[in-house]
């Protein structure tokens, strides 16, 4: 399969998780679970980039690592996510989220928009080079 469609089974992923958030933005919904649910959307759409530059991605939670990886800069408050992968869903104590709900659910669909500008870029160009052979 190409990569650009292998980024875009990656892209679904992530948007459940996005359709769960955006279920769960009113404030009684637990924080750690939002919190959870944020960082793993915010995981599936580095995934994505990484599989679209046609490399393997590792199974981890790290999201540093994955920013690394997919050639990207995220916005502090969305690698501040990463207590939420795992320590936020195992300890008692509250786990502030970064940032508003509100705020943080805007700036991965701004993630998620450049994800599929670039993945609608490398349909284009296969296509295109589709054309040419």
């Amino acid at each position: 399969m190409p990569p650009e469609q292998d980024a875009a089974l990656v892209l679904l992923v992530a948007l459940r998780h996005e359709i769960a958030l955006v279920a769960a933005l009113d404030p009684s919904f637990p924080q750690e679970s939002w919190g959870f649910m944020a960082q793993q959307e915010v995981e599936n759409l580095l995934r994505a980039l990484i599989v679209l530059a046609d490399r393997q991605a590792p199974l981890c939670h790290d999201l540093e690592l994955l920013e690394h990886l997919a050639r990207v800069q995220l916005p502090e408050e969305l690698v501040e996510l990463q207590p939420f992968a795992v320590e936020a869903r195992y300890r008692p104590e509250p786990t502030p989220l970064p940032a508003p709900r509100e705020q943080l659910l805007a700036l991965i669909r701004r993630l998620r928009g450049d994800v599929e500008a670039a993945i609608a870029l490398a349909v284009a160009r296969a296509a295109g080079g589709a054309d040419q052979a």
